[in-house]
């Protein structure tokens, strides 16, 4: 059985954990996957990507059965290193949209995808948890500075070190995720933001992400001056000039993404 799905449809990627069996518990294959399917979908004509997970699960975060029966020494520092962290970036610095679809719990590294991700669209069975620290770990997976972010450090701290498990209720009124709908609905709600996402204008899109994530770590004045260097590249687009030419003609218009 394929650990990781992939599939392509108007423009819309769809990369689904695998492993229902295991609640898409992530192993090292699975984690290789993943990396090179993000990888792929940041270089190719993709224009929106969805995380999903097979089964009753988005993710079970990483396969601790599986590295409790590992012979040898495991070098988490090694794994996290090559696999984990840039697979987090990546998705962060994609140069198109990343929505999750969380139908069902979503734990530990499976949580921080989720996180990663500029939309989280979940359903009222989903659950999100930082259970590193019920089994003696720190949180990993760019947890530590992407949530913190999103709900404030008084919430990241109480999460993270009570390895609590958040319904969609309270994930909602955090900051957590963007949206929640009844389990059935769930897929219709993601269908349509990636339609949405997938008609407009790419050029900006991907300039709006470089900018957030500039603007993270950098002063109000540093910010100004990217969106004004950044803007240039939206002005001489194609997109632009579709989109102006659209408001004088006052029609939807059809971004083509260049």
């Amino acid at each position: 059985m394929d650990k990781l799905l992939v599939s392509e449809r108007h423009g819309v990627k769809r990369i689904t954990f695998n492993v229902p069996e295991r609640r898409n518990a992530v192993d090292q294959e699975m984690s290789e996957r993943l990396y090179d399917a993000v990888l792929e979908t940041a270089r190719d004509a993709t224009r929106v990507l969805v995380l999903a997970g097979a089964g009753d699960a988005f993710c079970a975060g990483a396969d601790v059965k599986g590295m409790a029966a590992r012979e040898g020494p495991f070098d988490v520092t090694d794994h996290l290193r090559r696999l984990v962290n840039p697979t987090i970036v990546a998705l962060r610095e994609m140069p198109k949209p990343v929505i999750a679809a969380v139908h069902g719990p979503a734990v530990g590294i499976g949580c921080n995808y989720a996180l990663a991700a500029d939309i989280r669209v979940a359903s009222t069975a989903a659950r999100f948890g930082q259970v590193f620290s019920k089994i003696g770990l720190i949180p990993d997976g760019g947890s530590t500075y992407l949530l913190p972010r999103l709900v404030g450090y008084a919430a990241a701290f109480e999460l993270m070190a009570t390895g609590e498990l958040v319904d969609a209720g309270r994930a909602l009124a955090l900051g957590l995720v963007n949206r929640v709908v009844p389990p059935e609905q769930l897929d219709a709600a993601v269908e349509e933001w990636a339609a949405r996402l997938a008609a407009g204008p790419g050029v900006a899109l991907a300039g709006l992400k470089r900018a957030l994530l500039y603007a993270e770590t950098h002063s109000l004045a540093e910010a100004l001056d990217f969106e004004a260097v950044a803007q240039a590249e939206c002005f001489g687009s194609q997109d632009f000039r579709e989109g102006v030419t659209a408001f004088v003609e006052k029609r939807r218009p059809a971004f083509q993404g260049r």
